[in-house]
């Protein structure tokens, strides 16, 4: 319908669509502002402000299509930066973004000791704002917000974020631009640790992913080379298996994967440019309770800093210079 018709029979757009803004009160999340949005055919999202604007709940349809950690949506004050404290605040969710200047394991690097993953998720966005509304007859809604990694003496690395769907189509847009505001040069490295999880993952579900090399990060993910594209039903003991494939552009300059359920009659597109994210890395755990597939792309495979950098594949932003990143996930039923 043009924007004209679809008025006439509404008297709220919220009956079609949009986003709603509100604040956690319950538990680990109590204080944290929330948006959801809601596509109008399907497709509901959760976007939290006080973690960059990373990506915690979403389904499609009514069915669950992420993991959620036991924290659940987590205030990033009770982040821990030492090791794995990480962990303690990780909330899965269909986005978690790591970086910026770190992620991987925890180490020790140039005498600056990092953590698991780094410290992006637990920044709160500033200059935040919904630029929701029509483009003549689309209504998008558009979520936008900046964060920034940075302390005196140190680093300075700033993400632009946007999101944004259009009602009536069931994709998740995000563009990031992540710029160097100081005055020298930063290490710069970004994995978007996307999880999806029951009842969309299952041993029903198969990935579709076609990558120029795939490697096992360690002697675990080797006998499951020939089974990173199958899943099985819950394990009561299962060590994780995590593979680093380098992708392939399609003539668009894209990389696609698709995560795809028979059961669930259900399918997960996910394209982001090669460019830009020339990595995937996939962590396959099948645990009881633990039951989890990460897609991640990324500008390096997921490695530790130190190593990165004894590897000589350590990106760096010089000051002033700026990246820009785009993901697309679509959902469709089948």
């Amino acid at each position: 319908m043009k924007k004209s018709q679809s008025l006439n029979y509404v008297g709220n757009l919220s009956q079609l669509g949009g986003s709603r803004h509100y604040v956690l009160e319950e538990g680990w999340g109590r204080g944290m502002r929330a948006v959801d949005i809601s596509t109008g055919s399907g497709l509901q999202y959760t976007v939290l402000p006080d973690r960059g604007l990373d990506i915690s709940l979403a389904s499609f349809r009514g069915t669950n299509l992420v993991y959620l950690t036991p924290n659940g949506e987590t205030h990033p004050s009770y982040y821990e930066p030492q090791g794995t404290g990480w962990l303690h605040t990780f909330a899965g969710g269909l986005l978690t973004t790591c970086g910026l200047t770190h992620f991987g394991s925890p180490c020790s690097h140039n005498g600056e000791e990092l953590g698991l993953h780094g410290r992006y998720s637990t920044i709160p966005v500033k200059r935040f704002s919904d630029l929701s509304g029509w483009d003549n007859d689309t209504y998008y809604v558009k979520i936008r917000g900046t964060a920034e990694e940075g302390s005196l003496f140190g680093r300075k690395i700033r993400l632009e974020r946007e999101i944004s769907s259009a009602l009536g189509q069931n994709y998740i847009r995000v563009l990031d631009t992540i710029s160097n505001f100081g005055n020298s040069e930063s290490p710069y490295t970004i994995l978007y640790h996307m999880n999806f999880g029951y009842p969309f993952l299952s041993e029903d579900a198969g990935l579709i992913i076609d990558p120029v090399e795939t490697k096992p990060r360690d002697p675990d993910a080797v006998p499951g080379l020939n089974d990173f594209r199958r899943f099985i039903k819950p394990q009561e003991t299962y060590r994780e298996q995590v593979f680093f494939h380098t992708m392939k552009a399609d003539q668009d300059g894209y990389a696609r994967v698709i995560l795809g359920n028979k059961t669930a009659g259900l399918e997960a597109e996910l394209k982001f440019r090669v460019e830009s994210l020339p990595y995937l890395t996939q962590w396959k755990m099948m645990g009881y309770g633990e039951y989890v597939l990460g897609l991640e792309p990324g500008n390096v495979p997921c490695k530790a800093r130190n190593v990165l950098d004894q590897e000589k594949i350590l990106p760096v932003l010089q000051p002033g210079e700026a990246m820009t990143n785009e993901l697309i996930l679509t959902i469709s039923a089948f």
